[in-house]
């Protein structure tokens, strides 16, 4: 997909989203299998504001013939592994925590809801979702488009 300077893209950082939403909630499951949901709730909850205040903005911006309201949106995710990062220092991330066992199954849960709401969404092995949006932010921004990144 090619952008203009009549595009806003709208850039999410997923691995952001989910944390926020698994912290923020208390625990949930899913009543048949035990299943924890806590993030998938919160997540999606997230989401769906995002899409609502876009689309609220989007309707302001045709009463107020303002041209900034986005027109794309994208949630980016960190692929599991390691990262280039890994390869010029070895310690990178070395003191950080594993995500925490009872989130782990909610993360293809996520992409799936995401996947649901009709939202592109991208990761690529061996990169962050900071590295992602980085690079897909310039890419638009040369083409002219304007960009925001929500985290």
């Amino acid at each position: 997909m090619r952008l203009s300077k009549k595009d806003h893209l709208y850039l999410v950082d997923g691995s952001t989203y989910i944390f926020r939403a698994y912290h923020a909630l208390p625990p949930l499951t899913r009543k048949s299998d035990k299943l924890p949901v806590g993030a998938v709730a919160g997540f999606c909850n997230m989401l769906v504001k995002l899409m609502d205040d876009m689309d609220a903005h989007d309707r302001g911006a045709q009463d107020r013939d303002i041209k900034s309201s986005p027109t794309h949106l994208a949630v980016i995710f960190d692929a599991s592994g390691r990262s280039f990062r890994n390869d010029i220092f070895p310690d990178y991330k070395a003191n950080r925590a594993e995500a925490p066992e009872d989130l782990v199954p909610q993360f293809p849960l996520i992409r799936e809801a995401v996947k649901a709401f009709g939202v592109a969404q991208f990761e690529l092995e061996g990169f962050e979702a900071d590295d992602l949006i980085a690079s897909y932010a310039t890419q638009a921004a040369k083409s002219g488009a304007s960009v925001t990144i929500g985290k």
